[in-house]
């Protein structure tokens, strides 16, 4: 039996290790010089002005809310394939999740039809560049401008991604990154916003430390002394560890081998799956480089049955998965009043979808293994076994 693959998983070496170690041998474990450092490095890596770490993908999401100022009864378009953390954190401000449904090609948000969706309630826009693939942000664009809406983009699946030759992380108000272990780049748990906004950057730092402010510029009373500080806003404790950040450092060091390998297996899986014709692999937008967080075939052919191939590539010790159940599906969201039927092309897609391991440990041996897991089982299915 081959050893288990996982879907993704984090690439730690010595230099991270001996990196965090440095740390917690230092005076900062919180609050400290790292985390200025890694934002400051993150920033130059997208291009950005700015880059403020939080300690999740989720928290990095709801402080571009909050300083986009959605609040109760306000609605924001979002698209249902994506993890829950993108549609929930509008409703920890108070406001309602649009959902627009999804281009079958991309399985990115339908730009097409985000207009008919818009309300004079409508705030914001959250995109979210899935499995890498950059959304089509001209046109997003001149919609959010017509509409005077913010855009945040969710590039939780998106780092070394570019649209037309800009990186991922400069195109929207604020962009949005995760560091979960899964991810091109991982801090255990952790995120980032980056914005050119130096307002939006402002009101990202308050609100990731409880809404206090120390600079003077925004106080509200007048400063008693060098201790002084104030809560002008309702914030939370989003902020990310020094050794956590040091992780970061020297984790966006490895950026350019992760997207080098990852397009080398994408490579690979393309040139063995083609001439499947029973599934349909992914193709790359012409308008984008995609950043490969994610490798989705589609079971096209009716007579295939999706949890059938799914089961028996766990059993080779594969391991797949799928990416996502739309949003609205889940019974917390049936409870808010969202339907079955709400959007087609998601909800048809999720039921054809497998997640193929990609991640820069998998050998090239590995990639055989799951091409060639992939033309056994199907054939064992067609031939009724």
């Amino acid at each position: 039996m081959h050893k288990f693959i996982p879907y993704g998983t984090q690439n730690i070496g010595k230099e991270d290790i001996d990196a965090v170690v440095s740390v917690l041998k230092s005076d900062f474990l919180s609050t400290g010089p790292k985390i200025q450092e890694f934002e400051n490095k993150f920033a130059k890596y997208v291009g950005s002005k700015y880059a403020v770490a939080v300690s999740s993908g989720t928290a990095a999401l709801h402080c571009a809310c909050l300083a986009a100022g959605i609040k109760k009864e306000d609605e924001v378009i979002t698209t249902p394939m994506t993890f829950v953390a993108t549609s929930n954190v509008i409703l920890y401000c108070g406001a309602k999740p649009v959902f627009v449904d999804i281009n079958p090609k991309t399985f990115n948000i339908d730009e097409t039809l985000i207009e008919k969706q818009i309300t004079s309630k409508t705030k914001a826009i959250i995109l979210v560049h899935f499995a890498g693939q950059p959304c089509e942000m001209d046109k997003i664009r001149e919609i959010a401008q017509k509409h005077n809406l913010i855009i945040i983009e969710d590039a939780a699946h998106a780092l070394g991604g570019e649209y037309k030759g800009m990186k991922i992380g400069t195109i929207g108000d604020m962009t949005t990154f995760s560091f979960h272990p899964v991810k091109h780049i991982t801090t255990g748990e952790g995120g980032m916003i980056t914005t050119d906004s130096e307002a939006l950057y402002r009101k990202l730092l308050i609100y990731r430390n409880h809404g206090i402010t120390r600079n003077e510029d925004e106080f509200v009373n007048s400063k008693d002394g060098n201790w002084y500080y104030e809560q002008i806003e309702l914030g939370y404790n989003y902020r990310l560890t020094d050794f956590q950040s040091a992780l970061g450092i020297v984790q966006l060091d490895k950026m350019d081998y992760s997207l080098v390998r990852r397009n080398e297996i994408v490579s690979m899986y393309r040139n063995g799956l083609k001439e499947i014709k029973e599934i349909e692999i992914p193709e790359e937008s012409i308008n984008g480089k995609s950043a490969w967080h994610i490798y989705i075939v589609k079971i096209k052919d009716k007579k295939i049955n999706r949890k059938k191939v799914f089961d028996e590539l766990r059993k080779r010790n594969i391991g797949v998965n799928v990416h996502y159940i739309p949003v609205y599906l889940n019974p917390y969201y049936k409870k808010l009043g969202y339907k079955k039927g709400l959007c087609p092309n998601a909800e048809k897609i999720y039921e054809q979808i497998i997640t193929l391991p990609l991640h820069p440990k998998m050998t090239n041996e590995d990639v055989k293994y799951v091409i060639e897991s992939i033309k056994d089982i199907i054939g064992e299915i067609k031939n009724g076994k």
